[in-house]
C-alpha cells in the first residue's frame, strides 16, 4: 500500500499492462485515524491480505489520518463488489464511498417507506 508524499491523483495509474483503463474506488474506514498499535496492524494485515488475494488489484493506497482506503483494480464486472465485501466480512466499518446501492448497505438496515407509497 503507498505510503509516498506525492498526491495521489499523480500516483494513480489509469492504464493496465495491456493499455485497458483501470477502475477504482474508495473505502472510508471509521475510526481507523484512533487505532494505535496492535489494533492498527491487525487492520492494515487484514486489509493487505484480502487485496493480495486479488490478481485484479492494481495499486492501493491507505490514508490513515483520514481513514481513506483507494484501490485500483483491472476493470471487471464485479470485482468491486467482491472485493468490498470481503474487506467487510473483516472490517465491518468499512464503507465504499459513492457507490449506494451496495457499499453503505447493512444487512440490518431497516427498509424506509414513504408516505403514500406503501
Amino acid at each position: 500500500m503507498g505510503s509516498n508524499r506525492e498526491p495521489l491523483y499523480k500516483r494513480l495509474p489509469t492504464h493496465d499492462e495491456n493499455g485497458q483503463f483501470l477502475s477504482d474506488f474508495m473505502l472510508l474506514i471509521p475510526g481507523l485515524k484512533h487505532r494505535t498499535g496492535q489494533h492498527l496492524k491487525i487492520r492494515l494485515e487484514t486489509i493487505h491480505a484480502v487485496l493480495a488475494g486479488h490478481d485484479d488489484v492494481v495499486f492501493a493506497d491507505l490514508n490513515a489520518p483520514l481513514s481513506l482506503l483507494w484501490v485500483s483494480v483491472k476493470a471487471r464486472h464485479g470485482v468491486i463488489n467482491e472485493l468490498v465485501a470481503e474487506i467487510r466480512l473483516h472490517i465491518p466499518e468499512a464503507r465504499l464511498v459513492g457507490h449506494p446501492a451496495f457499499g453503505n448497505m447493512r444487512g440490518d438496515a431497516d427498509q424506509k417507506v414513504i408516505k403514500g407509497s406503501a
